[in-house]
């Protein structure tokens, strides 16, 4: 499989996601391996997830916010796309 390439600034907020996902494990008090347990993946992959690793599968990402109860913040991811809606605006105009 093909690694993905990011950009510096692209880069840092995998990362930010990934610490946001560490805090939230540390504040229900759970080990990295009862997360791991608990999603069905392994240690390495919560490593992996906790510091923003674009080569793990987004399935996995969702199952950790599933095992955290934040499943619901998946739903957050794209929401509004305002960029997308003021494009669409723009074809609608000139039709």
């Amino acid at each position: 499989m093909k690694r993905p390439i990011l950009f510096p600034k692209h880069k840092k907020i995998l990362e930010a996601f990934g610490e946001n996902i560490k805090l939230a494990r540390k504040r229900r008090a759970l080990t990295i391996l009862q997360v791991a347990e608990r999603a069905g993946l392994s240690r390495n992959t919560i490593t992996g997830i906790e510091k923003g690793s674009p080569n793990i599968s987004i399935g996995a990402y969702f199952n950790v916010l599933r095992t955290l109860n934040l499943q619901d913040d998946f739903l957050k991811i794209a929401a509004d796309d305002e960029f997308g809606r003021k494009l669409q605006d723009l074809d609608l105009l000139t039709k």
